[in-house]
């Protein structure tokens, strides 16, 4: 049976990952922060719970020890991210971002990526079908974002197309260097969760479609691409 973790999956888009690859045959760990919450969805999907803070070291040591233990990995799912809003929910524009601000973004969105993939790497390299998925975004996009008809060019933010653009890049570094993993970095869409405030213009549902496809790509599947719903996107 394949074994699937996904951090940041106590609600949102890893909720919606995790259900659909429960059904579809998966043993799925879900990562979460939050005991309570992480429990309660557990219980919910039929999940098995990992405490996890990828901004955390020795976290994420312990539950990739926890997972060596249970009998391996095979699929990760870099799900977990912040956007980084200000006060009442506004997006941080040009004139207001500090370097602080860009900090905290990337230490989950970038660091916190690496950190979890350097980890499990070890029980990646051998699993016979090793998979990584990162949940990258349209606004990482600089053919999208420098074009006037694309929504993506109205986004005022900094810190997070620009973490996310830095995911697209290390998903193509590793990538070329693990040759025998499928990795790629996928755009779920505008999607209505907690990370945007419920802003979001589709469903969970639509939004986890390509994470899911890509969860579960076999070794003659793409690797080091750019993916949403509808096919690869331009860089």
């Amino acid at each position: 049976m394949t074994a699937t973790l996904i951090t940041g999956a106590n609600k949102g888009l890893g909720f919606e990952t995790a259900r659909r690859l429960i059904a579809a045959g998966h043993t799925v760990y879900i990562g979460s922060r939050d005991a309570e919450r992480g429990r309660l969805a557990a219980e919910k999907l039929g999940a098995r719970l990992v405490l996890l803070d990828v901004t955390d070291d020795a976290s994420v040591a312990a539950v990739a020890k926890a997972i060596e233990d249970d009998g391996g990995l095979d699929v990760l799912v870099n799900n977990a991210g912040v956007e980084g809003r200000g006060d009442g929910n506004s997006v941080i524009g040009a004139a207001e971002v500090t370097a602080d601000m860009m900090r905290q973004v990337f230490e989950t969105n970038v660091f916190g990526m690496v950190r979890v993939t350097h980890a499990f790497l070890p029980l990646l390299q051998r699993s016979t079908g090793p998979v990584v998925v990162n949940v990258s975004s349209g606004l990482a996009s600089m053919a999208r974002v420098t074009d006037p008809d694309t929504p993506a060019y109205a986004y005022p933010g900094v810190a997070y197309p620009a973490s996310k653009a830095a995911v697209n890049m290390i998903t193509v570094q590793y990538a070329k260097a693990f040759p025998s993993m499928r990795i790629n970095a996928v755009e779920p869409g505008y999607t209505a969760t907690d990370l945007n405030g419920r802003t979001g213009t589709q469903t969970v549902e639509e939004g986890a479609e390509i994470i899911v496809r890509m969860a579960q790509v076999g070794p003659d599947g793409p690797t080091g691409g750019y993916f949403d719903a509808e096919g690869a996107i331009p860089w």
